[in-house]
């Protein structure tokens, strides 16, 4: 028998037991044990193999065990692209001299079958191994490659099985790619208001309040006009961190226009609603950008409404009334909030 078949050793057939390997999870190994079982009963021989690379240390490791044995013997034999059956290994000229042919559990008959990929490449290999010296008839033979192509169908499966899981992943990553907002990171002006409608759903059946609160730089356009987009947009950047330390993890963070963030608040009556916004302007205040070379003193608006003071809004009147708010902070000068509340006017941004 040579030393390697087919290119079993190359780098393309490593690539290819490398991606076995991942599908040999304790589900896919516990189906080819299925297949090891059958080639049992269907031969009634002493053991059956499916191998992909190393059948040794699957049994514990321990090589005094018959298991261990039978297997170390199969590992020493190359997977070969064609049938092998050895009658009687005491009569080969090779095998013969095997500690495990020669010695215990002295081994007398092996057979062979390829286990091929979906596009022909071999993968590995279906063995019988019994004690007696033995025969394989014609319609045994077919059994055999009836088996192997069973355990072929099983491993296009898992490689099948595989290549969905990966491309639902790669969907989910798209998806949600998707949703945020290249720039700063949040989710963008669709995903926050979906995330809007979720919580506001979630919240009313849990019978909890719901804010939720717009917040706008007010020296945003004049540091655009005096040091471009691109300066403009690392100061955002920047803003948008100091807006994260400031909520909960689980709060969500959007991008609604140019320049606004929208942050929904689950469970947040209008007087926490109003101290987050407090607590955001304060952070933004107390701490300089630095733009270029010159160092800005920064402060925010905000707008904020929640649904303890206006019960029966839907999603789109909970952003207008905030808009509204926030037109009202920044009419009212910088560094401002206001809540909007059941009393406050119409008016147009």
């Amino acid at each position: 028998m040579s030393a390697s078949v087919g290119g079993f050793h190359s780098t393309g057939i490593r690539q290819l037991q490398a991606g076995v390997e991942r599908l040999m999870s304790e589900k896919f190994d516990t189906r080819i044990a299925r297949f090891e079982r059958l080639g049992l009963q269907l031969f009634s021989v002493a053991n059956c193999f499916v191998s992909f690379g190393q059948l040794s240390g699957r049994s514990g490791g321990n090589e005094k065990s018959i298991t261990e044995m039978e297997a170390l013997f199969c590992d020493a034999i190359p997977c070969e692209d064609e049938i092998v059956v050895i009658s009687d290994l005491n009569q080969h000229t090779e095998l013969a001299e095997s500690r495990y042919v020669a010695g215990p559990p002295f081994i007398r008959f092996f057979a062979s079958h390829p286990v091929y990929t979906q596009d022909g490449q071999l993968a590995g290999c279906l063995r019988l191994l019994d004690y007696q010296p033995r025969q394989l008839d014609e319609s045994q033979r077919l059994l055999l490659t009836d088996l192997a192509a069973l355990i072929e169908r099983e491993l296009a499966l898992g490689v099948m099985l595989q290549t969905h899981n990966e491309l639902l992943k790669q969907n989910r990553v798209l998806k949600r790619e998707a949703m945020i907002d290249p720039l700063l990171g949040t989710w963008n002006k669709g995903a926050i208001f979906r995330s809007l409608s979720i919580e506001m759903e979630r919240c009313a059946k849990a019978q909890k309040p719901l804010s939720l609160l717009f917040v706008y730089p007010d020296q945003i356009d004049q540091i655009r006009a005096a040091y471009g987009l691109a300066a403009t947009d690392q100061l955002l950047i920047r803003v948008v961190s100091r807006v994260r330390s400031c909520i909960r993890p689980f709060d969500a963070l959007g991008r609604f226009g140019s320049d606004q963030l929208l942050i929904v608040l689950p469970g947040a009556s209008h007087l926490v609603a109003f101290a987050v916004a407090e607590r955001i302007r304060l952070a933004v205040m107390t701490h300089p950008e630095w733009v270029d070379d010159a160092e800005k003193n920064l402060t925010v608006c905000s707008g904020v409404v929640s649904t303890d003071t206006f019960p029966d809004a839907d999603p789109e009147a909970l952003i207008s009334l905030a808009e509204k708010a926030l037109l009202s902070a920044r009419t009212a000068g910088n560094n401002s909030v206001v809540q909007a509340a059941p009393a406050q006017p119409d008016m147009i941004i």
